[in-house]
Parts: C-alpha cells; sequence; structure tokens
C-alpha cells in the first residue's frame, strides 16, 4: 500500500464514504453539522506556535457548536487544557453530540 491509501488518522473512520441515513431525511443536514474528523473540543496556545511548546503557558479552550468552533474558556496549562479536551460528555450533551 502507499502512503497516501486512506487520508486521515488509522484509528478513525474513513469520512470519504457518507454515513447517511437512508430514512432520516435530514441526514445530510446532520453529517455537515458534525465537526472536522469528529473532535468536539480542542485546545489552542494563547502564544502561537505548536501545542506541545512551552506546556506551562495558557490555552483557549474551545467547543464545536454545530457550525464552527467557538470559544469556550482557558486552561491555565497544558495539562488542564488536555484533561477538559478528554472529559466525558454527559447526560443530556451526550446525546447531542454523539450519536
Amino acid at each position: 500500500m502507499g502512503k497516501h491509501s486512506r487520508p486521515g488518522p488509522p484509528n478513525q473512520p474513513s469520512r470519504a464514504v457518507p454515513r447517511l441515513n437512508p430514512d432520516d431525511q435530514l441526514a445530510a443536514y446532520h453529517k455537515r453539522r458534525r465537526p472536522p474528523l469528529d473532535i468536539y473540543r480542542r485546545h489552542r496556545p494563547l502564544h502561537g506556535g505548536a501545542s506541545h511548546l512551552r506546556p506551562d503557558q495558557p490555552r483557549a479552550l474551545e467547543e464545536w457548536d454545530e457550525f464552527s468552533y467557538a470559544p469556550a474558556g482557558t486552561a491555565p496549562d497544558l495539562a488542564a487544557a488536555q484533561q477538559w479536551v478528554n472529559e466525558r460528555i454527559t447526560g443530556e450533551s451526550a446525546s447531542q453530540h454523539r450519536p
């Protein structure tokens, strides 16, 4: 296999194949509202640059709002930002974000 045999990370399903429910009339709409690579939360360094540089600097937290990433707060350092990103979504928001 060539190195460009399939786009994307190997641990995620391919997004090249549409996953549409034929019974749902709004399936195409819901598919467009998914975040890129199904990442609902992410963090970005406030100082710019790569996320692994300067792990003691603050991070901006962003959450997917079904259209784009919106600011959700700040974290004091990389460890706190990663913990926020990896938190499990519970309650009502889980049914909205995860099919």
